[in-house]
């Protein structure tokens, strides 16, 4: 008898493309989410992996820039085909354009680096309490169940994340609505279970979990709860990253992030991935549209 999966095995599952032709993926399934649309940190990982299924395993990404167009159909697959920029001596560059109803929903550009050596520093690691001292979702999300609108709601997003351990450090958004703080907020991360070697698992894994806290920051500037409560609409608009030093996405990872503005119905978001040694992973940085409903 086999045995059931794992949330972690059915999101690894949504990262493993099909290919149905040279330089064309598809993805069969997508992650539930709070919204009728396709969570935009799946499609981005979706996207690189692709790109990355067309480069030579000894090299990893180093950046994507991408953009969401429209809204994702979570019920019809997504494909995603891939251009071949450049194939160079140290740079490999990769163009994915992701396809719903004959339409692009996303567009992402990645570049793919040989290693070399060179200068290195970084900045340093921010304060941040030990990850195990922090409650899980699980434990935190109960004690908002009539804030959030019921139990149906707390399990909806429970099920979002249950691939992956993300614990916050400071309240959440919607834990804090009217209250008004700076523009600053912090999670650590790691999959709910051991993963491959693979680089590319890893970095696409990172990719998916950037974007389900970046905009937080937003939010708290302005006292506001966000998307699980209601009193902004949101969505991303691009995303971007760089990947600088190796990490395992299955081990603790210290999301840090803020948002030095917000005007025009838009938010922008940065932050820093560090590992749980100090060293700085990746950086990433979003804009989105937050808007105030009307009426």
């Amino acid at each position: 008898m086999n045995e059931p999966l794992t949330p972690l095995d059915e999101l690894l599952g949504l990262l493993d493309l099909e290919q149905i032709e040279e330089n064309i993926f598809r993805g069969t399934t997508s992650h539930p989410t709070l919204v009728p649309r396709v969570f935009g940190g799946q499609v981005a990982a979706q996207a690189l992996v692709a790109a990355g299924r067309t480069v030579p395993g000894d090299r990893p990404a180093h950046s994507l820039h991408s953009y969401f167009l429209r809204p994702g159909d979570p019920a019809v697959p997504i494909v995603y085909t891939v251009d071949r920029i450049r194939d160079g001596r140290s740079f490999t560059t990769r163009r994915v354009v992701a396809v719903q109803h004959g339409q692009p929903i996303f567009h992402l550009s990645a570049s793919f680096q040989a290693h070399e050596e060179g200068l290195e520093h970084q900045e340093p690691m921010p304060a941040a309490p030990d990850p195990l001292s922090l409650p899980t979702a699980a434990e935190m999300l109960p004690a908002y169940t009539d804030l959030l609108g019921g139990p149906e709601v707390v399990q909806r997003i429970l099920d979002t994340r249950d691939a992956v351990d993300l614990r916050y450090v400071d309240a959440p958004p919607f834990a804090s609505v009217g209250e008004v703080r700076e523009p600053k907020s912090q999670v650590w991360f790691r999959t709910n279970g051991k993963l491959d070697d693979d680089w590319l698992l890893h970095v696409c894994l990172a990719t998916y979990v950037s974007d389900m806290t970046l905009l937080d920051s937003v939010l708290f500037a302005h006292g506001r709860g966000g998307w699980a409560v209601g009193d902004v609409v949101g969505a991303s608009l691009d995303h971007a990253m760089w990947f600088h030093r190796p990490f395992r996405a299955d081990e603790w990872l210290l999301y840090d992030q803020e948002s030095p503005t917000a005007q025009g119905g838009r938010g922008l978001a940065r932050g820093r991935i560090f590992t749980a040694d100090g060293r700085l992973a990746v950086s990433v940085i979003q804009e989105g549209v937050v808007r105030v409903p009307r009426g």
